[in-house]
């Protein structure tokens, strides 16, 4: 061939087995073991020029393994900061600065894996480290904040946020409340004199791919709340309490947003990041897509190969698969997603855009042994598939 057959390999994490870089990495070495092995003649060290080629976008769909794709791809440097776990225990965080931009992952500080113990704590898990991440950026000179939710612990409205940057939450006796959505019963007013001007004066945007509004049976209580563990009398309860957050908000700026789509994000985070410093709602995977330079790194590309530990229904909702499909779309090129399991019908994936879908459940059944042989399964799983394309142009289609 005139010129090297041109792959990009832009897959998530397989949560619990291999990193998005690490699954990059894995596909992208047994594509080309495959295709070459295809061809007819040899491309080694000191021969013709290599007839494949591949670039790896590790990427993620704005939740866990934000920061990570954008510090492996996009030039972003890391910024550690020891802040507030979702329960008041300090952590080690991780942001990512870029310039004045800052990316901050709100799992980093106020997720799910960041529970002592894994114990969920649905009525007082909080978001006060997220908001310390964004003030530790603040004060670093950024003027852009790059919000990226998923995986939340809590629901709490974003109450944590405000009062890292300096805003104070007031019972009726005038004490500040603990940390918490069940807390946010108790408030009275809401007291903006000492928040930080930088946050408002700041560019936002929330990376979330969750159009909820903040209460109700489609709200953040509702619908997330028993994610985090939260029990039907606790899911009532957080619900009321969001209810109370939004009104004394409301009265408190003279913008009500709870009904604004994605609100509900992130235990509630939305209602914060939209209705109080105006951010501007993207899906996470788009956001990240923008952050690892796609268009200008995917130029010239004959295939595209993304993937992720499940897909399924929730990843049509937008998760990095049908993200990078559509980007992929507007160049022409075919797709074809790589994930640890796939639980949609033909039909479904091709209508979403996918030329192809493979699992590791179509080499090993067993899904215990994908998730502990993941590696050298995804392995096969590409080099087979490299071993087709290779086929198919050695043959001239």
């Amino acid at each position: 061939m005139s010129s090297p057959f041109h792959v990009v390999v832009a897959p998530d994490k397989f949560k619990g087995s291999l990193s998005a870089a690490e699954v990059a990495r894995t596909i992208a070495d047994g594509f080309r073991e495959g295709f070459l092995a295809a061809l007819p003649a040899p491309t080694g060290p000191g021969g013709p020029v290599p007839a494949v080629e591949s670039t790896e976008i590790p990427v993620a769909d704005g939740g866990e393994g934000t920061v990570e794709a954008a510090l492996r791809s996009a030039g972003f440097e890391a910024v550690t900061t020891r802040v507030a776990g979702p329960t008041g225990d300090l952590v080690e965080a991780t942001s990512a600065r870029n310039g004045d931009v800052a990316l901050v992952e709100m799992a980093q500080a106020s997720g799910l894996d960041r529970l002592p113990g894994g114990t969920p704590a649905p009525l007082t898990a909080g978001t006060r480290g997220t908001g310390q991440l964004v003030r530790a950026a603040l004060d670093a000179g950024a003027r852009e904040v790059v919000l990226a939710v998923g995986g939340s612990a809590g629901t709490d409205g974003g109450a944590g946020i405000l009062a890292a940057l300096g805003a104070r939450l007031l019972d009726a006796r005038g004490r500040d409340l603990p940390d918490g959505g069940a807390a946010l019963l108790d408030l009275d007013r809401i007291d903006l004199s000492g928040l930080d001007p930088r946050a408002r004066a700041a560019r936002w945007t929330l990376a979330a791919d969750v159009d909820n509004p903040l209460l109700g049976p489609r709200g953040a209580a509702a619908v997330f709340g028993p994610q985090k563990g939260a029990s039907p009398d606790d899911v009532a309860l957080l619900d009321r309490a969001l209810t109370r957050f939004a009104d004394v908000l409301a009265a408190t700026t003279g913008h009500d947003a709870r009904d604004t789509p994605g609100a509900g994000a992130a235990g509630g985070t939305g209602l914060v990041a939209l209705g109080l410093f105006g951010a501007a709602r993207r899906p996470g995977v788009e956001v990240v897509l923008d952050l690892v330079g796609w268009e200008r790194r995917a130029t010239g590309a004959d295939l595209v190969i993304t993937g992720e530990g499940s897909f399924d229904e929730q990843s049509l909702g937008g998760k990095t698969p049908v993200g990078v499909a559509a980007a992929a779309a507007r160049r022409g090129v075919p797709v074809v997603v790589l994930s640890g399991r796939r639980q949609l019908p033909e039909e479904r994936w091709r209508a979403a855009g996918f030329a192809d879908a493979r699992s590791l459940t179509d080499l090993e059944p067993d899904p215990r042994v994908c998730v502990r042989e993941a590696g050298p399964l995804l392995h096969r799983l590409a080099r087979d598939l490299g071993a087709e394309h290779g086929a198919r142009v050695a043959g001239g289609r």
